[in-house]
């Protein structure tokens, strides 16, 4: 609706707001970049006093470095477990670890984050080796069952705990 020279309305009109009613972009979103997600108009955000349902995502993180005494690792890795219980199960070796996990977020952007952090948010609270992340994989609850049916998924978690590989 136009408005006049001096920025009001034509007499008889009401002012409305216009949202997106479909994806602009190509994720979905809008074209800005934001994170309202396909087909949710960017006004339909979650009041502060309500919270998007979270999901359960399977993490694997992968770490690796320069050697380091065997016993110390597993030692740290027991204690990272003993501090944070939702660890599913970690191997280990001297010079890299996995460890697999399932993380309740929002989405896999903060499924992801998570996980980035805390191999360095750990390190020296658990006494972890000084290794760097070399690997992320987040998976939602659906394709983990979907690859494990199938035959193809991670290697299957049936004993929970800190393992040698």
């Amino acid at each position: 609706m136009r408005r006049g020279r001096s920025g009001a309305l034509p007499r008889g009109t009401a002012e409305r707001t216009l949202t997106s009613v479909g994806p602009a972009g190509p994720a979905g979103g809008s074209a800005s970049g934001d994170r309202a997600g396909p087909g949710r108009a960017t006004s339909e955000r979650p009041s502060p006093g309500r919270r998007e349902a979270s999901r359960l995502w399977h993490v694997t993180l992968s770490v690796s470095g320069a050697e380091a005494p065997v016993q110390e690792v597993r030692r740290a890795l027991e204690q990272l477990a003993h501090d944070h219980p939702f660890l599913l199960t970690s191997r280990y070796a001297n010079d890299h670890a996995e460890i697999r996990y399932w993380e309740e977020a929002r989405d896999l952007h903060d499924a992801a984050a998570v996980a980035l952090r805390l191999w360095g948010e750990h390190r020296s609270s658990a006494g972890l080796p000084p290794w760097e992340i070399v690997g992320l994989e987040v998976i939602d609850r659906e394709t983990y069952h979907q690859r494990v049916a199938e035959g193809y998924g991670p290697p299957p978690a049936s004993r929970v705990g800190v393992h040698p590989y």
